[in-house]
């Protein structure tokens, strides 16, 4: 079955997703987008789960069973950052371009709105990922700054940006 004619679901990250998100986070193609070590063991992924703190939402993406993408929204614990969270995802190189990140990301701004009462939702991307800016754009995130040489790629040091949507919550009377 080619990839744009497959159903995708969503699901909450448990314990039968271990190895396909140990998998995806190894690809190099994705772990070159994101802040993960190559090489992520199973255990790495396992101490990730925590069903008992609701402040973090992590969903996979799935295709005829197996995971091709991931996003993890967490809220901040802090009392007075607790309006706000923040989120990573990546999505499997094949699955790129498909609709993966937009139904991920569609899915944990909506619990981010309507479940969880955020205000602020933030990222960092690499300043040259014009593919998750543009992803991140759509969602009405806007660029609010540059991180100059901020983590290793490919033995060099790289920019990052910061964006985030805000969602201004209707005033009573």
């Amino acid at each position: 079955m080619p990839v744009t004619d497959a159903v995708i679901t969503l699901e909450r990250f448990n314990e039968s997703h271990l190895e396909g998100i140990t998998a995806l986070y190894n690809e190099p193609a994705i772990t070159r987008q994101v802040l993960q070590m190559p090489f992520q063991s199973i255990e790495v992924w396992r101490k990730r789960l925590d069903p008992v703190n609701e402040r973090h939402v992590q969903l996979v993406a799935l295709s005829q069973g197996r995971v091709i993408g991931n996003i993890g929204l967490e809220q901040f614990s802090r009392i007075r950052r607790s309006h706000a969270a923040n989120f990573g995802m990546g999505v499997s190189e094949a699955w790129q371009g498909k609709g993966v990140g937009s139904k991920l990301l569609a899915t944990a701004l909506d619990i981010a709105d309507n479940w969880m009462n955020l205000q602020r939702v933030e990222l960092s991307v690499y300043a040259d990922n014009e593919a998750a800016i543009g992803l991140y754009r759509k969602f009405g995130f806007e660029t609010e700054g540059l991180f100059r040489d901020y983590a290793v790629r490919d033995g060099m040091l790289v920019d990052t940006l910061s964006m985030a949507r805000l969602r201004r919550m209707p005033k009573a009377g």
